[in-house]
């Protein structure tokens, strides 16, 4: 057995000597990237330091995304690009150099569907990534608009997963800000609309073989399905696309454990399958898990064959690791 996490976040090399330097990377200010750094500490480590922590957490590989500050969806797409790039390459290398370790996964400029085809295509089949972590939505616009079609082909087609996790303004952030909500309650909310918005816009039907990874636990999506199996029963509108209940495609997706919470696990293993939970901590994030395999390996109510499918299993045969 080895444990593998699928989320830990990591900023590229070319930022730390931007920081350093105090100029500006992509379009991203040395003065914004410091707030973020100093926010999550972890996040400036070198790999050689950020090993030595998996060392200590018994984590074996922790597949690489870059920070969800780094998106730049709101940029002008020239520099999101050429900041994904720098990104993308940095993951294929740390990938390469420690091979039994790291894995990776794009960031993608998603404000320009074009080149985010091209940079998954890039990413994946010239730089051996495993696929691209995306916001929630892109500037306003969710994932069941047409133009995100030609994407979620490619990545079918690729074999490429898609993992979701938030970046910048939550549904929560313009009611209030107080409290740490917005990433509180905000996060899995804004998840729970992604899930909405796949399945009632009909991706998940016209890209069966798609493969969509939601993060913390795919916040309220699984909590929230009845109420949508509902709105789907007794709605015209919830039913233009679908023809069976929301709660049907739970199992279509993928999650990761960060629930904070053994009964919030408990609930999305029975409604998705262990088959369908994935080692997650959220690394080196404070909100994430601080000591994720003794997390999962300490909860009674879990079997041992649903935590060695959590901690490693499931990984291998999603990403063929």
């Amino acid at each position: 057995m080895r444990t593998i996490d699928i989320h830990a976040h990591i900023s590229p090399a070319g930022l730390l000597r931007a920081m350093a330097e105090g100029r500006d990377w992509h379009g991203l200010s040395a003065a914004e990237a410091r707030g973020w750094h100093d926010y999550a500490p972890g996040a400036a480590w070198t790999p050689e330091q950020r090993l030595r922590e998996m060392d200590e957490l018994q984590v074996d590989l922790q597949v690489l995304s870059p920070h969800s500050w780094l998106y730049g969806y709101e940029g002008e797409p020239a520099a999101a690009w050429r900041r994904a790039q720098e990104c993308n390459d940095y993951m294929a290398e740390l990938a390469l150099e420690h091979p039994a370790r790291f894995a990776g996964l794009a960031t993608l400029p998603m404000q320009d569907r074009a080149a985010s085809v091209r940079e998954l295509e890039r990413s994946v089949v010239r730089l051996g990534l495993k696929g691209a972590m995306i916001g929630d939505q892109v500037n306003g616009l969710t994932y069941d608009d047409p133009s995100f079609l030609p994407l979620w082909q490619a990545a079918e087609q690729l074999g490429a997963v898609i993992f979701i996790h938030q970046g910048g303004e939550t549904v929560v952030s313009a009611r209030s800000r107080k409290y740490h909500l917005p990433d509180a309650i905000g996060n899995p909310a804004d998840r729970a609309v992604t899930y909405a918005s796949f399945v009632f816009g009909r991706v998940m039907d016209a890209c069966p073989h798609l493969k969509v990874i939601l993060a913390h636990g795919g916040g309220y999506a699984c909590f929230g399905a009845g109420r949508m199996d509902r709105g789907w029963q007794v709605r015209t509108e919830a039913r233009v696309h679908l023809r069976q209940p929301p709660s049907r495609y739970l199992n279509r997706f993928y999650y990761d454990c960060l629930t904070h919470s053994e009964p919030a696990l408990r609930m999305l293993i029975d409604a998705a399958g262990s088959d369908r939970v994935l080692l997650g901590s959220d690394w080196p994030d404070a909100m994430g898990l601080a000591n994720p395999v003794q997390w999962v390996s300490g909860l009674a109510s879990l079997t041992q064959a649903e935590k060695d499918a959590i901690l490693w299993q499931n990984i291998e045969n999603l990403l063929g690791i």
